[in-house]
């Protein structure tokens, strides 16, 4: 009979908030029954005060909030092994500890799955022209003057970047007989093709799309990336989805295009700055569309970013491969 592994010392680290929030419905439980888990969260406050106790730490579980430490606070953390960090974006903190061979997890597949379903969503309803119907059928009153979109049947979807969310998105439209074409440069033709879509340039995703979804990363490269060319471009009655970020577009000429083409439709859950500024446009066009940044994970979706952590540290204790790994290469593409 084999014996049961031998429990790791761990710690939970980061901004108390954000890991009770995540931690949640039984997983801080299940935590400290599959390890040694240190009695205190970690935090920016006691860290200093706490090393000492720390040194047999192998295992750091994290999420939004979590610190950036120093390599001298790193060299007091002899026996570190790994971080799972049940968030999405590791850059602000993620180089010192490859650079020590410490392994770095992130579950940014996680948070990728509402993101994914919401931009579905909004791509299904974006191409029943709901909310230029919604607007225009109170304004008018009358059915035969409310817009009707496209429909479902045959419309095209050009989704920009064809990472995690990219890829989900493209699986959850899969049954709704949509025409599927895909800008990202680090797409190879035979990735594309086992996906099913067509790789085009960036012009032509913008001037094919019914819907146009970005989810571009966001790098100091792809800054300003999209700008007045591009949303000019757009077919008559097309609609702008925006979940990515704010920065990869050039705001203000998205702008004169929506107030130029009132037949246009901007979907925009982020912004540069989010919220926008008080004098933005954004604010009064009918044709734009402002979320609170709600198409990632909120509410009780957060937890399912620990139930990731949880399950890589399960395949890292058992020297199984990792699903969600971070090398120092993925950092110069990510988010």
């Amino acid at each position: 009979m084999q014996s049961p592994l031998p429990k790791r010392n761990a710690a939970l680290i980061g901004e108390p908030h954000s890991i009770h929030r995540v931690y949640a419905q039984g997983r801080r439980e299940i935590l400290a029954a599959k390890t040694e888990l240190f009695p205190q969260i970690v935090t920016r406050d006691n860290l200093e005060s706490l090393l000492p106790q720390l040194q047999n730490t192998e295992v750091f579980f994290s999420t939004w909030g979590m610190l950036a430490l120093s390599a001298q606070q790193l060299q007091a953390l002899p026996k570190l092994r790994a971080v799972f960090y049940a968030a999405g974006t590791v850059q602000y903190f993620a180089r010192p500890f490859l650079e020590r061979g410490i392994v770095v997890m992130s579950a940014w597949a996680a948070n990728a799955v509402p993101v994914a379903q919401w931009t579905t969503a909004q791509i299904l309803l974006a191409n029943k022209g709901y909310w230029r119907n919604a607007r225009e059928f109170k304004a008018t009153r009358a059915k035969a003057h409310s817009f009707r979109g496209c429909g479902n049947f045959g419309a095209t979807v050009a989704l920009l970047g064809a990472g995690q969310i990219g890829r989900l998105v493209v699986d959850l439209l899969r049954p709704f007989d949509l025409k599927i074409c895909v800008f990202d440069p680090f797409l190879s033709d035979e990735a594309a093709s086992a996906m099913g879509v067509e790789k085009v340039e960036l012009l032509e995703a913008f001037a094919r799309g019914d819907v146009v979804s970005n989810h571009i990363a966001n790098l100091p490269a792809t800054v300003g990336m999209l700008r007045r060319e591009h949303f000019a471009a757009m077919k008559p009655n097309a609609t702008f989805i925006n979940t990515g970020r704010g920065a990869t577009l050039v705001e203000s000429e998205l702008i004169e295009t929506l107030q130029k083409r009132s037949d246009l439709t901007a979907l925009l859950d982020v912004t540069y700055p989010e919220p926008p500024p008080e004098n933005s446009p954004l604010w009064e066009l009918p044709n734009a569309h402002l979320t609170s940044h709600i198409a990632g994970s909120i509410g009780d979706e957060v937890v399912r970013m620990a139930d990731y952590a949880l399950e890589e540290f399960e395949r890292w204790q058992n020297a199984e491969p990792l699903r969600y790994a971070v090398s120092p290469e993925m950092l110069e593409t990510m988010a």
